[in-house]
């Protein structure tokens, strides 16, 4: 796909919520598309009477007149436009239903982008972009977001995306895969950058006092409010507010949380003062939300309005090539020098599951660099459990006959032990315990160019 394909498309995004427009308006930019924004079905249909989009983006959920409603007087005006329709997950009957009358398709929040893309390159006829030869042009990453594979490399690009819009993001994935890095890449590459982080987790909020710590108090509040209290809210006033583990907030507080974020405004406790605020909100949970809400442990509502979109952090098992460059981070970190792992023990921690995902590595490595005196670390300053995974040496592991796949972890240790010795064949063959002519022979299997001694 070129720009100058797209260039000659006016996409319409229609939906009551500024941010998501934008959102999705300033990605579909990217690729060269001409953007019309709407924020209620009756401005669409006026706005038709002047423009000539060649697609429409229809959030179902508008104010007064509905998406579906609109529907039919549309089509009057454009029998043959392609109207995606954007809905909410309870709403996906009415959108099925809405298909018959006049809708081409439907997507249900929290959006995909790519899902989205494929939709209107397909409902347009455009040839759509290769993920693999993506040219997102990245802001500069902070030293310590250490990452090498392609899933995280996916992830930076999309956040790339979405950070510079205020829509509030949700962020799921496991505890220990780094949710909160994640948040702060977020704030660093928004246009809040200026402003505060203020960062707290759910779970370690006192039940009785959550409401005083995130929208503050004032004096003799209740007993030991001896002064005022801002609350997190207005002290992320400009920036960013980071609710972790967003699932464990008491359910009588979810709809005091929907307030504000739908208005834009604090009472603090004890007093009857509304107080704007500019704030941007990003959650994190490692449970399944959608669940939660089907269970009435999390309002349906508050879903929605945190998840304007949604980012995944996938854990470190899924992202092996992430292990080796973290490790060493972490050992630099550590140590305050510069070690190396032996190959055993990037064996070991290739091999080892890592069901705590970054923060366990991150303990382990520390760990090793206490116990290791010299620039190596060794198999035996690792845990117990993490040497304990590795079930045969390298030789005998994972062997595979001729043209057959190697093994992720086969895969990371020869190019972890390649970038060690500064990709040299000889002695990246002699540290992993192989014949020359064995690596050169991976390397094929893994059509790796590699410098040659």
């Amino acid at each position: 796909m070129t720009l100058t394909a797209a260039q000659n498309h006016i996409l319409m995004v229609v939906d009551d919520e500024v941010d998501q427009r934008r959102l999705i308006g300033g990605y579909f930019a990217n690729f060269g598309f001409q953007i019309v924004e709407s924020e209620s079905a009756e401005d669409m249909l006026s706005q038709l009477e002047q423009i000539q989009p060649s697609m429409i983006l229809l959030d179902v959920r508008l104010p007064k007149m509905s998406g579906i409603d609109a529907l039919p007087m549309l089509r009057e005006i454009q029998p043959t436009i392609p109207i995606l329709l954007i809905t909410a997950y309870a709403d996906l009957r009415q959108a099925v239903a809405a298909g018959r009358s006049g809708a081409n398709d439907y997507l249900s929040k929290p959006i995909d982008l790519d899902e989205l893309r494929t939709a209107v390159f397909d409902a347009l006829n455009l040839a759509d972009i290769d993920d693999s030869s993506s040219t997102i042009s990245l802001p500069e990453l902070p030293p310590d977001f250490v990452f090498h594979s392609p899933v995280m490399k996916k992830l930076v690009e999309t956040i790339a995306l979405v950070a510079p819009s205020d829509a509030p993001i949700l962020i799921q994935g496991p505890s220990g895969a780094g949710k909160e890095g994640i948040a702060r890449l977020i704030h660093l590459w928004s246009q809040r950058v200026a402003g505060p982080l203020v960062t707290t987790n759910c779970a370690g909020l006192s039940p009785t006092l959550v409401e005083s710590e995130l929208f503050g108090h004032i004096k003799g509040a209740f007993t030991g409010a001896s002064e005022d209290r801002k609350g997190m809210f207005r002290t992320a006033n400009g920036g960013s507010l980071f609710l972790d583990e967003i699932g464990e907030m008491p359910l009588e507080m979810q709809p005091k949380l929907l307030r504000v974020l739908e208005t834009h405004e604090v009472t603090p406790l004890g007093s009857d003062k509304t107080i704007t605020v500019n704030t941007r909100l990003i959650a994190a949970t490692n449970r399944d939300l959608l669940h939660e809400v089907q269970t009435h442990r999390f309002r349906e509502d508050l879903f929605y309005r945190l998840n304007v979109f949604e980012l995944i952090v996938p854990p470190l098992t899924d992202r092996k090539d992430d292990i080796m460059p973290l490790a060493r981070y972490f050992a630099n970190q550590f140590a305050r020098r510069q070690v190396r792992m032996s190959p055993q023990a990037t064996q070991s921690m290739l091999a080892y599951s890592w069901t705590g995902n970054v923060r366990e590595l991150r303990n382990a490595i520390q760990r090793a660099c206490l116990l290791c005196q010299g620039d190596v670390i060794l198999p035996e300053h690792l845990p117990a459990k993490v040497v304990a995974s590795l079930q045969s040496d390298f030789g005998q592991a994972n062997q595979s006959p001729r043209g057959g796949r190697l093994s992720q972890m086969e895969r990371a240790t020869i190019l972890a032990t390649l970038e060690e010795v500064g990709g040299n064949r000889t002695q990246a063959a002699k540290q992993l315990g192989i014949s020359r002519r064995a690596l050169i022979y991976k390397l094929r299997e893994m059509d790796v160019n590699s410098q040659s001694e």
